[in-house]
């Protein structure tokens, strides 16, 4: 459970700059040049994830159950999940998706930690969903008080919405089908 905790903690330290100081993240990233901003976030972030992944694989089997979620849940996982690849997509294209939902990679990652919550009542699963959904909700808050910063981003098009559902889709049909058990090891349909 260890390198699961200081996983989260070393991926969310460099998530968590911008919410808790944004204009020091303005003033280092200038000192250093954005290139070597984005480096340092980059491989902080690797290296959490990395650990976050040994963690979790090395904790989920021996983290202790505090419940034991209705089978019928994971009808309502699966429709929650339904609309986190399209609005992970939707992150980078210009279109009615992202203006609706503001900030769609913050709205996908609460969808997909709730959704996994509902599902998983193991200790571990309920900390790394858990920090996840957490860290989603602060962010979310931040943004509201503090400037925006531009990001790149294709250029608009009418057809944007459809490519973010119909990629979307797809991913999430392969996800679910093939990736989930191929990379978690659990079956998410059965």
């Amino acid at each position: 459970m260890a390198l699961l905790i200081v996983g989260l903690l070393v991926f969310f330290a460099p998530h968590m700059v911008s919410v808790v100081n944004h204009e020091w993240r303005d003033k280092t990233a200038q000192s250093i040049g954005e290139m070597g901003w984005k480096t340092a976030y980059s491989l902080l972030s690797l290296i959490g994830f990395w650990l976050i992944i040994n963690g979790y694989a090395e904790a989920r089997l021996t983290s202790e159950f505090l419940y034991d979620p209705p089978r019928w849940l994971s009808h309502v996982a699966a429709l929650l999940m339904l609309p986190v690849f399209i609005l992970l997509i939707a992150t980078y294209l210009p279109c009615r998706i992202q203006r609706m939902t503001k900030h769609p990679m913050l709205v996908a990652t609460k969808l997909w930690a709730l959704s996994h919550l509902l599902v998983n009542g193991r200790v571990a699963e309920i900390i790394l969903f858990g920090s996840f959904l957490l860290w989603a909700g602060l962010v979310r808050y931040s943004l509201k008080n503090r400037p925006k910063r531009a990001l790149p981003q294709l250029p608009d098009s009418k057809l944007n919405d459809v490519i973010a559902v119909v990629v979307g889709l797809a991913l999430y049909a392969v996800f679910a089908v093939h990736l989930h058990v191929m990379l978690i090891g659990v079956r998410p349909f059965g």
